[in-house]
């Protein structure tokens, strides 16, 4: 593939993106490896550790280039590469099985950390590389030069990104399929019964690659999302609540550091000044941190994720508890893990509360709708009123 080539930039494309949807987990493990080592040691451990990483990924990526050259070997990547799509599109679960890495203390520990956990958690990122490099090394190693910092100093805008506008996901799962569907057709066993085939069949099976992984994904999604209903919410910390005197309004307000929640933060104390006479108000915010792939909690330590939650959800209340401690109001505080819109519903309707005060949106917006995902859940989920705060 020459160099500058549309196809060459093309495929440059394809693999950062591969790189970015597959590569949050990792950027969440490198935060976690990293995370109590002094500042000056955690820059060194990222970079170091991410160089390993990058070094790895690419050997790992020659010998998978190396493998598919080999007749149906192709065939049964590009199943792989299918079902990894698919699983792409699927809601995170909440995990039970925890490794025992704890976040390192030394430099080589937390690069150690880093290179193993990047071995572990990037075969899916290997194969799909590799299915879209087309047997091109120096195309894989300028794609992965290019994308792993990206992924790595921009973890959180790819989090967030992904977190806002749950579309992203969707293509990324179809540009899966779409190679996949590549991958198959071209393997060299198959390569020569179609040999007759009608020019552009290639385009053809591509396209239905990424058909399938989102017609499947989302059905799969939706049967998972049902089946998570009841589910109990795990705590990040201590509750802290408020004393309750006489005849209050229960005020729910979700919180996640952005101006919108603020607003919302804002509204809810302006709402106790026009209470009437008798009637006081119960304020208690709630943080909801989304829970990591399996991959994550299988390889870090339970009380390392917890702290991450903790960490996060802490600088997410933050602005709120100075804005209410301020002001000389008395509120709770709540921190959880799980789905933000069904948790927040399910803990109004535990508390009894009156009523959800939440902004319009959060950190970001959610595509094909006005109000943020997490908003747009809650209000479906809610058996409470909602009011949206502009």
């Amino acid at each position: 593939m020459e160099f500058g080539s549309p196809q060459f930039w093309f495929a440059v494309a394809q693999i950062i993106a591969i790189d970015i949807m597959l590569g949050g987990d990792n950027a969440v493990v490198i935060a976690l490896a990293c995370r109590r080592l002094p500042e000056a040691q955690r820059r060194q451990g990222i970079f170091w550790g991410v160089v390993g990483a990058i070094g790895l990924r690419v050997v790992l990526v020659f010998f998978a280039l190396q493998l598919l050259a080999i007749p149906y070997l192709k065939v049964v990547g590009a199943l792989l590469l299918l079902w990894i799509g698919v699983k792409l599109l699927l809601p995170e679960h909440d995990a039970e099985a925890h490794g025992s890495v704890e976040g390192a203390t030394t430099l080589a520990g937390a690069i150690k950390t880093i290179v193993v956990a990047d071995a572990v958690m990037s075969l899916d990122n290997v194969i799909a590389v590799a299915g879209a490099a087309k047997g091109d090394i120096g195309l894989v190693v300028f794609g992965i030069l290019v994308s792993i910092p990206i992924v790595v100093w921009g973890s959180r805008i790819v989090l967030r990104l992904m977190e806002r506008f749950p579309i992203v996901i969707t293509f990324g799962g179809a540009l899966l399929g779409w190679i996949a569907g590549d991958m198959l057709v071209t393997d060299v066993a198959v390569k020569a019964s179609l040999a007759d085939a009608p020019r552009g069949h290639t385009y053809v099976a591509a396209a239905a690659g990424a058909i399938l992984v989102v017609i499947i994904g989302t059905l799969l999604k939706r049967r998972a999302e049902a089946a998570r209903v009841g589910v109990p919410m795990q705590p990040i910390a201590a509750t802290e609540a408020p004393v309750t005197v006489g005849q209050v309004l229960r005020v729910l307000v979700p919180v996640d550091g952005s101006e919108g929640s603020l607003a919302a933060v804002r509204y809810a104390m302006d709402m106790g000044k026009r209470l009437a006479v008798g009637l006081g108000l119960q304020l208690d915010l709630i943080n909801v941190q989304r829970a990591v792939s399996s991959d994550v909690a299988s390889f870090v330590s339970r009380d390392d994720l917890q702290d991450y939650h903790r960490e996060r959800a802490d600088k997410a209340l933050g602005p709120a508890r100075a804005l209410l401690d301020q002001a000389g109001i008395r509120y709770g505080v709540h921190q959880f893990v799980g789905q933000p819109g069904k948790v927040i519903a399910e803990f109004a309707a535990e508390q009894k509360a009156d009523q959800i005060v939440m902004g319009t949106r959060g950190l970001g917006t959610h595509t094909g709708a006005l109000l943020g995902s997490v908003t747009q859940d809650t209000i479906v989920n809610a058996m409470v009123p909602v009011l949206v705060v502009k």
